[in-house]
């Protein structure tokens, strides 16, 4: 074959991090644009052509190249090697010249510079990048056909077929030679990957203008006339985006677009895995996620937030829900499901009379306070657990008080919270009788609201003693089971201890992934929603009361709460004899199908990094907790507890000396309230 290096240059619209950053428009030109002009000054390349995938978001692309005169060939979306490959093989190319479209700053001089070199000594592979010693964005690989077509024949991992040449770098058998720069400046940023690059390639394109063809010198005497024309990108480090998975870019966007990241604090990675959580999934099925890329993990953490013990899209409530989607979520008229749903849950609690329906804990919460507040005529309440986000709630950490810490949060901060709800709720301790009735008999408290239990179960008779003393002070007693109900029994832990509430909210398990939430409560109370504004437009929706529906007819069926159990059971038994097998301390609390376990060390957190870390690289979403469901099957169970069984192995070894930030490939987690960087 007669030599014809083909310059291929890979670039599509979708772009996790920055969607379309290809066609973003600089002066009278764009990106994908400036690569090519740029390119054509090149005296060792035959010819230049696009390769991008063949889904028809990238039809603007393909034609924007195809007017220019360049050629274009279509190929897999992510399958990157074959697309490179089929590409090199349609235009009868000898070597190729691996090109991306987002380095519009690539210089020709280093591109002919690194195919002379390639060509002078003969090689299979050659590039500017190992070690890199060029700034982020001047990269050049050039390679034989015979060696991409022995990558694309042989790649088996998902990783090679999405970057192209690992492969062919890691081929023991073939010549490799690099092109390296007189001074290092690799640490230099000018690839466009987000937008702070892009303004960075906007500063330096600006200053030039109308002159597109200035050089890897006239940049770097720009940075040193004006360097904060460099500025904006400076902390990003170099090819961070080959590091990511598609669902950590998409967080890495999320962080400037949506305050805090995500809309719930326990599902942000940084709580995980800050630098390795896959934050984002595709499909759900049973106890196992796909994330963005197609990896399959199976959920050893939070299932949902504990939501869906029945699994992930247990197929009779997926199938009721759909039957109501296609005769209409939404009408003028209301759903008849929420009467149904209301007998059902008064039926499981024959102390009850009236249920309201929300779609969130939260508001559960809310509406509860509302209603209780308005049948007390009292402001106060005495709250022990976790209730929620709303002011009522934070108003609690008023004045710099921290009395939150020790219900599930540290570090929750009352901003925005009006001021003068200080002192409208005073939080107790659980199992600390004498502390409660101190509290009632010096505050005028009209609700005591508490979770019946989370971290530990109560002692003998407390709850019994909180009844009596709520009833002789004609107090409304209120048990929010939003997290605890149908996990120990049908219905609510309450019904275990035998004791009956005013109130109770049931939430989370309901809808087994589908929003419904409920107060349940006495008549006497409840009648005073109708006295007092709650409504929203959402609450009457009817997906939510035809999943909880069936929910709980197969909760019944299933006796799901008993498996849940059990399987708890078995995991924590699991990780005490973990603790007592490799001499390490540790404390376990909750519910059995919601239990959590601490390592008592210093370096806690750094441990509980090192076990997401490890658990996820053996297919498990794991970190010191584990929601149980029916799918937790005893297969799974035995191989969760293989995989954690070596990396506890691994922590002893750190007790003993070993230095754990050795083994950490990323930040550590973080532990309650914190705000992003």
């Amino acid at each position: 074959m007669a030599s014809n290096i083909v310059a291929i240059v890979q670039a599509r619209i979708g772009s996790t991090r920055f969607p379309n950053k290809v066609l973003k428009n600089i002066n009278e030109n764009n990106v994908i644009g400036l690569v090519f002009d740029r390119l054509s000054k090149s005296k060792n390349i035959d010819k230049i052509i696009l390769a991008t995938a063949s889904s028809i978001e990238n039809n603007q692309l393909a034609d924007f190249i195809i007017r220019k005169g360049y050629g274009v060939f279509r190929g897999n979306e992510n399958d990157v090697l074959s697309r490179v490959y089929d590409a090199a093989k349609f235009y009868n190319a000898s070597s190729i010249v691996r090109l991306t479209g987002d380095c519009p700053l690539i210089d020709v001089e280093i591109v002919d510079s690194v195919i002379s070199l390639f060509k002078k000594k003969k090689a299979d592979y050659a590039s500017n990048t190992a070690p890199p010693t060029f700034p982020d964005g001047l990269d050049v690989e050039v390679f034989t056909y015979e060696s991409l077509k022995k990558a694309a024949l042989n790649a088996k991992d998902t990783f090679d077929r999405e970057h192209v040449t690992p492969f062919i770098r890691r081929d023991k058998n073939s010549k490799k030679v690099n092109f390296y720069s007189p001074n290092d400046n690799s640490e230099e940023r000018w690839t466009l990957d987000c937008r702070e690059d892009f303004q960075v390639i906007k500063n330096i394109v600006n200053h030039f203008k109308p002159n597109i063809h200035f050089k890897y010198d006239d940049i770097l005497n720009l940075k040193q006339e004006h360097p904060h024309y460099f500025e904006a990108n400076k902390n990003i480090e170099r090819n961070l985006g080959s590091k990511m998975g598609t669902g950590q870019k998409l967080y890495q966007r999320a962080k400037k677009i949506i305050p805090g990241g995500t809309m719930l604090l326990s599902k942000r990675p940084e709580q995980f895995l800050p630098d390795g959580w896959p934050a984002y999934y595709s499909k759900a099925k049973g106890c196992r996620i796909w994330d963005l890329d197609g990896n399959e993990y199976i959920d050893m953490s939070i299932m949902g937030i504990g939501t869906n013990t029945l699994g992930y899209s247990h197929p009779e409530v997926d199938n009721a829900v759909l039957d109501v989607v296609m005769k209409g979520n939404m009408s003028t008229l209301n759903c008849p499901e929420e009467v149904l749903l209301a007998e059902r849950l008064i039926e499981l609690h024959p102390w009850a009379d009236m249920v309201r329906f929300a779609r969130s804990g939260g508001e559960a919460n809310a509406i509860a306070v509302r209603i209780a507040r308005a049948a007390a005529g009292k402001d106060k309440i005495a709250i022990c657990g976790y209730h929620g986000w709303h002011d009522w709630y934070l108003s609690a950490n008023l004045g710099n008080d921290s009395k939150l810490d020790g219900h599930l949060l540290p570090g929750l901060d009352p901003k925005g919270v009006p001021i003068h709800l200080k002192g409208t709720v005073v939080p107790f301790r659980y199992n600390d009788p004498a502390q409660l009735e101190n509290i009632v008999l010096n505050n005028d408290i009209g609700i005591i609201k508490m979770e019946v239990s989370r971290s530990m179960g109560p002692q003998k008779g407390y709850l019994q003693f909180v009844r009596k003393l709520a009833s002789e002070n004609n107090i409304i007693l209120i048990f929010d089971e939003c997290t605890s109900g149908f996990r120990e029994t049908f219905g609510g832990l309450h019904k275990k201890y035998e004791v009956v509430p005013d109130m109770i909210m049931l939430g989370k398990t309901l809808g087994n992934g589908y929003a419904i939430t409920a107060v349940v409560g006495k008549k006497r109370i409840m009648k005073y929603a109708e006295e007092t504004f709650i409504s929203s437009t959402f609450w009457t929706e009817r997906i939510g009361p035809t999943a909880a529906l069936k929910t709980l007819e197969i909760m019944e069926k299933e006796s799901s709460w008993t498996q849940i159990t059990e399987t708890g059971k078995s995991i924590t038994a699991f990780w005490k004899e973990l603790g007592k097998n490799h001499n390490l301390k540790i404390e376990i609390k909750g519910l059995p199908s919601l239990a959590s376990f601490t390592i008592k060390s210093e370096n806690w957190l750094k441990y509980k990094t090192l076990i997401t870390q490890e658990m996820l690289k053996n297919g498990f979403l794991a970190s010191n907790l584990v929601y149980s469901c029916i799918d937790h099957k005893n297969h799974i169970l035995d191989e969760y507890f293989d995989r954690l069984e070596s990396v506890f192995s691994v922590i002893e070894e750190c007790e003993k000396g070993k230095d754990i930030n050795l083994l950490l490939e990323g930040k550590v987690c973080q532990s309650g309230f914190s705000r992003l960087n």
